[in-house]
């Protein structure tokens, strides 16, 4: 070889050394056969941390942990270097100042032209930032799937692209109760049910979820044991960075028992708002009907008076009679009105249900018609009932019409009676306790959900302007009420409709009497009465009345002018007297009187049903409108 030659190859040896230490992102090194460190560049020194002068002539073994030099994994990586022409691998290695480093080595074997081993050519880069990111990512990710094998709540789990359940959680197994070898590549259309995947359901959700990005839905799911849940689902599909949709992921929720107490909430709500307006409603109802008793009081008072004056008179007459008739008309529309709510006199009393209904039966055949056939079925020694034998036979009389209006072309009534017991109050919050269900049952028209909903509402009715006052149930609802019992209302559209009274039965020892009418009363000769009363016609109609019985009246109106009256040292016999009155009531008057005239006889007249205490509970009542009969009546028993 020339000197220019040798002199170029010199240039060029340079010149690659140059390159290598210039190299400081890689250790580029070469060792001898027998693995002694025979070269360094700048990359090695960088991230080794050894200087050329202290590494050249050691084993380059020094650099593997301790664990690895006794495994000899060192001398394995020159052998597979030789005999498979390289190594390459990646594990940790040991800088200088003893901390460890994630590399990747590359092991080269060199032979000179005679095919003699010179060393190996050795490159090693660190990738401890990258090992400690995937170390990272791997933590992280192993981290949610324990937590997505731990929700319980929550079925989660993914879809391939066709559908096929890929892996699943606890929280699927829990709620849909597959174990995962079970349900693993099979469609998750199988959670649907038959007429969602008849229509198509699975595809759907699939195809919302890849062209919208999402699929939301509630819908019913089925479990492995064929039951069914409702379900909140949510599905996602999952895309690859090339923009290829890899599956799905689903996450199913178990929302039954939460929609169901949601319901139960609102049907609570729904039930205090219409018992709320309910009460709303009866407070009117008997505000107003307590007035209209008044006014009808004072309009029968004097039609009363006038036909007795005007006997002589039958053209007047037959006017004082019609005029008679269009107030008890009147008297029998606040009657219903008092009876919603719950205000009404009840004269309560132990009743035998197959006796009354058999008391009424001829009334009721009359009334129904022959188109209707009436039945009677009663469980045998039925217990009696506390009611008012009065307000049940007109309760009986509603209902039995109702029914034969809903049957236009005609149909049967079945009016029954079965003891009952309520042990939990689970019965339309009925108090515990024994009860008699006397219903009546027809195969009418039934009614919807929404008729249903209002039909004992007051004023309610389907029969037409003019052909119902729509107080019907609402009395029978108000006045079962104020026995202590329930009234419950089932029907379905077409199916016909159920009235049930639920009625307590009277306690042990009580027997059942039939309703006996008293006797005539004779009038009881002329008294001084003194009368009561806010209102001045009623005051006026009342003295007009017990005046024209031959009984000296002195009228005031209210309980301040009563008391004056005592005290004014005039002669009283007996006290009459308005119960709902400013300042001071009839139940005030009469226990301010008892105090002064312990003997004195008192009546309390009243609109409306009021519950007395002490010692005014025991007074006679006198039921507003009142006729000049009522009176003598109550005049007797007051002055007993």
């Amino acid at each position: 070889m020339s000197g220019d030659q040798n002199k170029t190859g010199a240039i060029e040896d340079m010149r690659f050394r140059l390159l290598i230490d210039a190299v400081v992102d890689y250790a580029i090194y070469m060792i001898d056969p027998d693995g002694i460190i025979t070269s360094w560049n700048s990359g090695a020194k960088r991230f080794k941390g050894y200087e050329e002068a202290e590494i050249l002539g050691e084993h380059f073994s020094r650099f593997y942990t301790e664990e690895d030099r006794q495994a000899g994994r060192p001398r394995l990586a020159l052998d597979t270097a030789l005999r498979e022409g390289r190594f390459e691998g990646e594990g940790w290695r040991i800088r200088k100042d003893g901390t460890r480093f994630w590399c990747h080595v590359v092991i080269d074997p060199i032979f000179d032209p005679a095919g003699t081993l010179l060393g190996f050519a050795k490159i090693t880069r660190d990738l401890t930032d990258r090992k400690m990111a995937e170390e990272t990512l791997k933590q992280s990710e192993q981290q949610f799937r324990l937590l997505v094998q731990s929700v319980t709540d929550y079925a989660l789990y993914m879809l391939a692209p066709d559908g096929r359940v890929t892996n699943w959680n606890q929280g699927a197994q829990r709620i849909k109760g597959y174990r995962p070898e079970e349900i693993i590549g099979q469609h998750f259309s199988l959670f649907y049910t038959a007429e969602d995947r008849e229509a198509g359901e699975p595809q759907r959700a699939l195809s919302i979820a890849a062209t919208e990005g999402r699929f939301e839905n509630k819908a019913w799911r089925v479990r492995k044991d064929g039951t069914r849940f409702l379900a909140h689902v949510v599905v996602d599909p999952i895309w690859g960075d090339t923009g290829t949709l890899l599956g799905y992921a689903k996450i199913t929720r178990d929302i039954t028992e939460m929609t169901e107490a949601q319901q139960a909430l609102e049907q609570t709500r729904e039930a205090l708002f219409q018992a709320q307006k309910m009460q709303a409603i009866g407070q009117l109802s008997g505000g107003i009907a307590h007035d209209f008793n008044n006014l009808l009081t004072v309009i029968l008072g004097n039609l009363e008076i006038m036909r007795k004056r005007l006997a002589d008179e039958p053209k007047i007459i037959r006017l004082v009679d019609n005029a008679t008739q269009g107030a008890l008309r009147g008297v029998s529309l606040t009657q219903r009105m008092l009876a919603f709510a719950r205000r009404q006199e009840l004269k309560t009393e132990p009743v035998a249900i197959p006796a009354l209904v058999q008391g009424i039966t001829g009334l009721l055949r009359s009334s129904l018609g022959p188109s209707v056939k009436l039945e009677t079925h009663f469980a045998p020694e039925l217990a009696p009932v506390l009611a008012d034998v009065n307000q049940l036979e007109l309760a009986m009389l509603n209902l039995a019409t109702n029914a034969r209006d809903a049957m236009p072309h005609g149909g049967k009534i079945v009016i029954g009676a079965t003891p009952e017991v309520v042990l939990h109050q689970e019965r339309a919050s009925l108090p515990v306790g024994r009860y008699v269900c006397l219903s009546v049952t027809d195969t009418g028209e039934g009614m919807d959900p929404l008729t249903l909903a209002s039909a004992m509402d007051p004023f309610f009715t389907t029969k037409g302007v003019g052909k119902g006052t729509g107080l019907g149930l609402s009395m029978v609802h108000g006045f079962i009420e104020q026995l202590g019992g329930r009234f419950i209302l089932k029907s379905e559209k077409g199916h016909g409709t159920t009235a049930e009274l639920w009625l307590p039965e009277v306690t042990a020892g009580a027997v059942a009497k039939p309703s006996i009418h008293a006797p005539a009363t004779l009038p009881v000769p002329g008294l001084s009465v003194l009368v009561v009363d806010d209102d001045s016609l009623v005051l006026t109609s009342t003295c007009l009345l017990l005046e024209d019985l031959g009984h000296q009246v002195i009228g005031v109106a209210s309980g301040t002018q009563a008391l004056a009256v005592f005290d004014s040292g005039r002669a009283v016999d007996l006290v009459i007297t308005d119960m709902a009155m400013p300042h001071m009531n009839g139940a005030q008057l009469a226990q301010s009187i008892r105090l002064l005239k312990p003997d004195l006889p008192i009546v309390l007249a009243t609109g409306y049903a009021e519950r007395l205490e002490g010692i005014v509970s025991d007074l006679p009542r006198l039921s507003k409108p009142f006729t000049q009969l009522n009176l003598v009546e109550v005049i007797a028993v007051a002055m007993k």
